[in-house]
């Protein structure tokens, strides 16, 4: 059992927008290029939270509103999201849209 998780967003996976943030104003989704490792593809509903969460990737957790007020300072601070990382997760990914990636490394094959 783990306590007091903080949330840093709330979205839908369908979303064109939902990486983008007031700093990064580039439209990408929160799924990285080439999905999760052993996920995939956001495709519903997501959470971000802050931390790690046990268990499998898939599996189901239950969040709930706390008993107690929390008061520390931390706990209380606004959250501001700057950038969200949507480079790959498998390797050395530094591109963060496949449209980067195209611009950067240009046409691969020839065509006929």
């Amino acid at each position: 059992t783990e306590n007091n998780k903080k949330v840093y967003r709330i979205g839908k996976g369908s979303d064109a927008h939902s990486a983008t943030t007031e700093h990064d104003l580039t439209e990408k989704q929160i799924t990285p290029l080439g999905g999760f490792p052993h996920y995939g593809i956001v495709r519903e509903d997501y959470i971000m939270l802050k931390g790690a969460v046990g268990g499998p990737k898939k599996r189901v957790i239950t969040l709930r509103k706390s008993l107690t007020p929390r008061t520390s300072r931390v706990a209380l601070e606004q959250i501001k999201l700057k950038f969200i990382d949507t480079s790959s997760k498998f390797g050395h990914g530094r591109f963060q849209t496949s449209e980067e990636k195209a611009k950067f490394m240009g046409t691969l094959k020839k065509k006929a």
